[in-house]
């Protein structure tokens, strides 16, 4: 019975949306979006439930601002965990994050590997590209639905490669892809495929990658920078146009 309580006042919780959040990294916020019960802020291992907001140490006090994302994120059948505010450095924050452990295909769920903390809206966005972007085009163009996405990870403490200034994955606002892997135990990386896969492994990385300039705000791949020849960066969610090379 209490868990049955519990998951209608849930429900009533996101029901109850209407702001659309931010889809940058919040910095100054006064008080924690995700009220943890244990008080930590230490991110959890997720749970196996599409749009699961934790089990063992539930948000209690969700703002306004966050919950329509995490409808949102829940309604593309992702497996997640909301995650406690967490300040780490100057600069580096985990804000509105979310731990991600699948994403939904047309035809079944999808791994992801390496990931860590990801601000929601940038969440969201990756499992409408995953599922729309990602797993289409591997069946369309190689003949076999997606299995796992391999990422080299969201949240970071640290600069832009070469500069003084905060990278984008300090405030847990960018994903770096590796890699993807077929149902059918093909792997397709970014280092090793983008000039030397197959024809149809080619045209499906460089596919994916203009699939994501139409949903992140900044997407860089092999042809943008030596630092970027083996993974695709994916940044921010997109607001007008995107800078994607």
């Amino acid at each position: 019975m209490k868990r049955v309580a519990f998951l209608l006042i849930l429900a009533g919780l996101l029901s109850g949306c209407t702001l659309v959040p931010e889809s940058g990294a919040r910095q100054g916020a006064s008080q924690p979006r995700y009220a943890m019960t244990t008080g930590s802020s230490t991110p959890r291992s997720p749970v196996a439930q599409p749009g699961s907001l934790g089990t063992s140490a539930p948000p209690v006090a969700i703002a306004p601002e966050d919950r329509q994302c995490l409808a949102q994120l829940s309604a593309t059948g992702a497996q997640f965990t909301a995650l406690p505010d967490s300040y780490t450095g100057q600069g580096c924050s985990t804000i509105g994050t979310v731990q991600m452990a699948a994403l939904r295909g047309d035809i079944a769920n999808m791994s992801i590997s390496n990931i860590g903390p990801v601000q929601c809206g940038v969440g969201t966005a990756f499992a409408a590209w995953a599922r729309y972007g990602v797993d289409r085009a591997a069946r369309q163009l190689l003949g076999s639905p997606l299995a796992r996405i391999e990422t080299m990870g969201s949240y970071a403490c640290r600069n832009v490669a070469g500069s003084s200034r905060r990278s984008a994955h300090a405030t847990a606002g960018a994903i770096d892809i590796a890699g993807f892997v077929l149902e059918d135990g093909r792997r397709i990386s970014v280092a090793e495929d983008w000039s030397n896969g197959t024809a149809a492994e080619r045209e499906f990385l460089r596919t994916v990658q203009r699939s994501a300039c139409r949903r992140f705000d900044t997407v860089l791949g092999p042809e943008y920078n030596a630092a970027h020849r083996d993974h695709f960066h994916l940044e921010g969610v997109i607001d007008g146009s995107s800078f994607c090379r």
